[in-house]
C-alpha cells in the first residue's frame, strides 16, 4: 500500500476498518506496531514506525496505543485491578499509583466496585469493559480495538460501542477491526479491505449512533 494516512485525532467521529484480508491480523498488527511494514512508510505521532528499532517499538506501543481484543485476555487469578494496572508495572510504576489510576479507569467504564473480583466472577460484556480499562490506564492517544465485540451478544455489543463512542467524544482516537455491518454502521468513516488491498475510504452515509 503506497497511500499516506494519518492516524488523527477525532472528537465526535471514530473510524472503524471493514477487513478481508488473506492474513486477517496482519493490519492490526501493523497498526499496533507490533510488525514493520515491508514498504512504505506508517507514521504515528509523527514517528515512521517502519524506522524504528524493536525497543523503540516497544516504548511507543506502552506509552501511545492501547490494545482491547476480542478474547479479552484478562488473567484469572489475578483481581481486575491488578489487570487493569498492568500495563503500569511494565511502566515502571509505583503500586500506589498502579492501584490510583486502575480504580479510576475502572470506575470510568461503570465498573468501580469491582475491583477486587476476578475476571470469572464476572459477565463477558464486563470483562470487556475491564479490557477497555486496561487500555485506558496508560493514557493512550489511540485505541486499537481487533473484534471487541465478536464474543458478545447484540445487547452487549451495543453497550461496548457507546463506550467506545463515549471515550471518542473524550478526545480518544479509536480504530476497530470488524466483520460485523451493524458494528461498522456506527463508524463516521469505514476504512475497507479486500484480498490484502484497500477499496474503500469513505465516511459512513448514516453512521448508526452507539
Amino acid at each position: 500500500m503506497h497511500r499516506q494516512r494519518r492516524v488523527r485525532r477525532h472528537h465526535g467521529a471514530f473510524g472503524i476498518g471493514q477487513v478481508d484480508l488473506h492474513e486477517p491480523a496482519r493490519l492490526p498488527r501493523l497498526l499496533g506496531c507490533l510488525d514493520t511494514p515491508s514498504s512504505g512508510d506508517y507514521f504515528l505521532v509523527g514517528r515512521n514506525v517502519a524506522h524504528l528499532a524493536r525497543d523503540e517499538l516497544a516504548a511507543l506501543r506502552n506509552r501511545c496505543i492501547g490494545f482491547v481484543f476480542q478474547g479479552f485476555n484478562l488473567l484469572p487469578r489475578m483481581s481486575l485491578e491488578d489487570n487493569v494496572a498492568l500495563p503500569l508495572v511494565y511502566a515502571g510504576c509505583r503500586r500506589d499509583e498502579r492501584r490510583q489510576r486502575a480504580n479510576r479507569e475502572l470506575a470510568r467504564v461503570g465498573l468501580a466496585d469491582y475491583a477486587g473480583a476476578r475476571p470469572n466472577q464476572i459477565s463477558g460484556g464486563q470483562q470487556q469493559r475491564v479490557a477497555i480499562a486496561r487500555a485506558l490506564v496508560n493514557s493512550p492517544q489511540l485505541i486499537l480495538a481487533d473484534e471487541p465485540t465478536g464474543n458478545l451478544d447484540s445487547h452487549t455489543s451495543a453497550e461496548i460501542m457507546g463506550l467506545f463512542a463515549d471515550l471518542n467524544r473524550q478526545g480518544i482516537s479509536i480504530v476497530l477491526v470488524t466483520h460485523e455491518p451493524d458494528i461498522a454502521a456506527c463508524a463516521a468513516r469505514q476504512v475497507r479491505f479486500r484480498d490484502g488491498l484497500l477499496v474503500s475510504d469513505e465516511p459512513t452515509r448514516q453512521a448508526t449512533p452507539c
